[in-house]
């Protein structure tokens, strides 16, 4: 091959992955989208709809948070033992111990920030990589849920309580207010804010970002913190919308949270990326999710795709890489 037309390819190998930055993972959507109404028109009833946007919405809160640790070159294992352990003391304080709606708001969401915060510090200050960490934390929480609640669901939320995961303003659900929120908000935080330039230059080059003087234990741990709130956030929604807080709540969930992720463009190597990618990302997980439900497919095959897709996304995001550093 001589040396015009190796030019040649690696052009089309360079803007095809332009176009799928851009645009490629909301084709994909589409297509997925247009594909499952074809097979069951009851994907494009607009029940069905609002209990997809719903269900996303619990998730996309999460992964919110997480693209921020993962910009950083980091994971989180525990949002779902978080959202466990933080929607039984959500539902505690609503049922078992004087009913505060405040309380019963504000506990479970710093709590869960403490966990994050817990989570970001050790794996600084301990020296010891967040896999690990966070892998212990989701053991940790998920037993402290179980002795909390004494092996028992905890069910008989106030009305007020319940809006969190089922009301409406207007035509749209709450958590999907809440969720877009968290994606505006952050997304002007990455891109606007100093604290944003931080996470990207971390993920980027860590060591240069030491020596340029950015406190990077400090922003890592801010991070972690962020995401717990966010976990906490999102076991309010759930435990809302069950009207219960359960025992096996957000299991599982930690696969669909680093799906939407990393299937949104956002690298596991840290860097590159961004929330609204990860907006796509979490509606296509959720879409997926209740396409495969509507067409009778087994739980277990939907783990296997999506274990699938993260696998392809990944090795796209390994392809990118290795072709821009030749």
């Amino acid at each position: 091959m001589d040396a015009l037309t190796e030019d040649k390819n690696q052009g089309l190998v360079e803007r095809f992955f332009i176009f799928w930055d851009k645009i490629g993972i909301l084709l994909v959507f589409i297509v997925v989208c247009v594909v499952f109404g074809i097979l069951n028109p009851v994907f494009f009833n607009p029940l069905n709809i609002i209990n997809v946007i719903r269900q996303v919405s619990i998730i996309g809160v999460m992964a919110v948070g997480m693209t921020l640790v993962i910009l950083l070159g980091l994971i989180d294992l525990s949002v779902g033992s978080i959202v466990a352990f933080a929607g039984i003391i959500a539902a505690g304080f609503q049922v078992k111990w004087g009913g505060n709606f405040f309380l019963s708001l504000i506990i479970p969401l710093l709590v869960a920030a403490g966990i994050g915060y817990f989570n970001g510090y050790v794996s600084t200050k301990g020296g010891i990589h967040p896999f690990i960490v966070t892998l212990g934390s989701m053991s940790i929480f998920r037993g402290a849920t179980l002795l909390i609640a004494q092996g028992k669901p905890i069910s008989g939320m106030s009305p007020a309580f319940r809006f969190i995961g089922a009301g409406m303003i207007g035509p749209i659900p709450f958590p999907v207010i809440l969720f877009l929120g968290c994606v505006i908000v952050f997304g002007i935080i990455l891109k606007r804010t100093v604290f944003g330039r931080y996470i990207y230059a971390i993920g980027g080059n860590q060591e240069a970002a030491l020596l340029s003087g950015i406190m990077v234990d400090r922003v890592k741990i801010l991070t972690y913190t962020i995401l717990g709130t966010l976990s906490g956030l999102s076991a309010l929604i759930l435990t809302s919308r069950l009207n219960s807080g359960e025992l096996v709540a957000g299991q599982g969930y930690e696969l669909d949270v680093i799906a939407s992720v990393v299937i949104g463009g956002t690298s596991m190597m840290g860097g590159e990326g961004g929330v609204y990618g990860t907006l796509i990302g979490a509606l296509l997980i959720g879409v997926i999710s209740n396409g495969l439900n509507l067409l009778g497919v087994q739980p277990y095959w939907q783990m296997m795709v999506k274990g699938t897709i993260i696998i392809l996304a990944v090795l796209m995001d390994r392809m990118k890489r290795r072709f821009r550093t030749v």
